[in-house]
């Protein structure tokens, strides 16, 4: 009989912790995220200004870490104004760390 996770119930934790793991997974996310908590905030016209990549695709990035809840976006037409979301910083670090130990 073939093996699935299907049944398996996982606890919240271990899902937030997977959820922050696939956000991280891509080096532009990382160092995304390095560059926000240096700062209060930044627009993604100011990440294209710093990483070589194209608008489109830092978009995309900001997406992948907004949905995991790393960041947060303020709309402030026709820009949006992104910054870590401290309290889901705070329990990702708080995770990794407790699964690391």
């Amino acid at each position: 009989m073939k093996k699935t996770t299907e049944n398996i119930v996982f606890k919240d934790d271990s899902k937030q912790l997977a959820r922050f793991a696939k956000a991280l997974g891509h080096p532009t996310r990382i160092a995304i995220l390095k560059h926000l908590e240096h700062q209060s905030c930044c627009f993604t016209g100011d990440l294209v200004d710093i990483f070589p990549l194209a608008q489109s695709t830092i978009s995309q990035h900001l997406k992948e870490l907004k949905d995991a809840g790393l960041i947060q976006g303020e709309v402030n037409p026709p820009k949006i104004k992104y910054c870590i979301n401290k309290e889901n910083w705070k329990t990702a670090k708080a995770l990794f760390q407790g699964f690391f130990e």
